[in-house]
């Protein structure tokens, strides 16, 4: 049932019987149906194109006026049972400390900042389907799967905002500082087996445009370096991910696995294979391996999230990944940070070793809604932690180190405002960041774009 599609299309069978008028074999096919609808409804919510196809068939088989086909197939069922993708796992407040979030990128501890990356990794991985991955296969690119391609910016997000807040730091070592917590950050995920967001974090600080800055690099302590060194080899691709490969396998309970590296395996998998044997058969091996790689990755979306999350700081960090910015942007700004030299890296950008390909360049087109809704978010945790005395304003001082999350992003705030700023002023800020210059003033025109990898509401 679930891996037909692969080799037909789901009721062809049942034309063929009508053209060999065998009754037979048209009541069994339907028997099929009703089982199907009855015990696996869930599949025909979630697959769209199942569905149509379930509707063009009930009109086939009621053009062919057989009665109990029809009551057999009928699906009025469906739509009475209740369903969701959404995270099972509720948010609970976070009453374990007494004071409120701090939004301020410097006051955050490393394992705050991991436990909240990995719930808005999680939520985003657990949003992708069955069909989601046969499709996926099937056309060996993400056209037509947005819930898999704001997965893959969602990585990609992560991997920018990393560099992005170490460019935003004005000498190496501060620099060197947001590096040093950045792979605590990575300790901390590897501890929680989340791959994914580990592998996005990794990446960003081996990006050329911050494996270039020598200066930075020479703050960094050598039990640091060492251990970047550690996280980079478990993710390296040689011997096809070989050490990730053997760190994943001896995880149990919940994971989240690096997707770009099973993606590979499962079309690898289906191009190797023959769907059909010799004798014209259907190769059934080929389906059922294929079943087991993506059940087992479905199978990891069930496991219960072993954390907490305050939504604060998850609106903090959405609309800090939704920034995006060119490779050229990105080493534009390294260069303005460290000249080049005569040892220096080439201006022409390079990819992180360590990143799998298949994410590079995704990038949904901007959504004005949801960026609205995100900043709103933002803005709403903002005054409900700094807006002590609850008068409608902040302080510039506050609001310009929260901003400092949002690196190279928005146009600085006014001066003459009399040190106090509203939340329509600050809603109106955060909107307007389009076709910029740099918060830094660096002195390039940086051509801005919003996107967004949450579509759908946070829960």
């Amino acid at each position: 049932m679930t891996m037909h599609q692969f080799i037909i299309s789901s009721f062809s069978t049942y034309l063929n019987a009508l053209e060999k008028k065998s009754s037979m074999l048209c009541v069994k096919i339907c028997y099929f149906v009703r089982y199907w609808i009855t015990e696996f409804w869930v599949m025909f919510k979630m697959d769209s194109k199942l569905s149509k196809t379930m509707e063009e068939f009930q009109e086939l088989v009621k053009a062919n006026g057989v009665e109990l086909h029809c009551h057999l197939i009928d699906t009025t069922q469906i739509n009475s049972r209740d369903w969701s993708r959404k995270l099972t796992q509720r948010v609970k407040a976070n009453t374990s400390k007494k004071r409120k979030v701090s939004l301020l990128f410097d006051h955050l501890e490393p394992e705050e900042l991991s436990d909240h990356l990995t719930y808005l990794e999680f939520k985003s991985f657990r949003r992708i389907s069955f069909s989601d991955y046969q499709n996926y296969i099937m056309n060996s690119c993400v056209k037509e799967n947005p819930t898999m391609e704001r997965s893959i910016a969602l990585c990609n997000g992560i991997s920018q905002w990393v560099q992005l807040m170490v460019l935003s730091r004005p000498t190496p070592q501060l620099r060197a500082e947001v590096f040093i917590k950045f792979i605590h950050v990575a300790q901390k995920l590897h501890q929680l087996q989340n791959f994914n967001t580990l592998m996005a974090v990794i990446g960003g600080l081996c990006h050329s445009s911050i494996s270039r800055l020598k200066e930075t690099s020479s703050y960094v302590p050598h039990d640091v370096i060492k251990v970047f060194n550690e996280m980079t080899e478990l993710l390296s691709s040689y011997k096809n991910y070989d050490s990730y490969r053997r760190a994943y396998n001896e995880c149990t309970s919940f994971k989240i696995p690096i997707l770009g590296v099973h993606l590979k395996d499962l079309i690898s998998l289906y191009e190797a294979m023959p769907d059909y044997l010799e004798d014209q058969k259907v190769n059934i091996y080929k389906l059922y391996s294929l079943y087991n790689h993506i059940n087992e990755l479905i199978q990891l979306q069930e496991m219960p999230l072993p954390l907490e999350a305050n939504m604060d700081l998850v609106h903090l960090l959405t609309l800090s990944l939704d920034l995006y910015y060119t490779e050229d942007e990105i080493y534009e700004l390294s260069y303005a940070r460290e000249p080049r030299s005569h040892r220096a890296a080439p201006l022409t950008p390079s990819k992180p070793p360590v990143v799998a390909d298949w994410a590079s360049g995704v990038s949904p087109k901007p959504d004005p809604k949801t960026i609205s809704k995100h900043v709103q978010r933002m803005v709403d945790s903002v005054f409900k932690n700094y807006d002590h005395d609850q008068d409608g304003y902040i302080s510039q001082e506050e609001f310009e180190k929260i901003a400092a999350s949002f690196p190279f992003s928005f146009c600085v705030m006014a001066k003459d405002w009399e040190g106090l700023i509203s939340r329509d002023e600050i809603t109106a800020y955060f909107m307007r960041a389009s076709s910029i210059y740099s918060k830094l003033g660096l002195g390039f025109a940086h051509n801005f774009q919003e996107t967004t990898y949450l579509r759908n509401e946070l829960t």
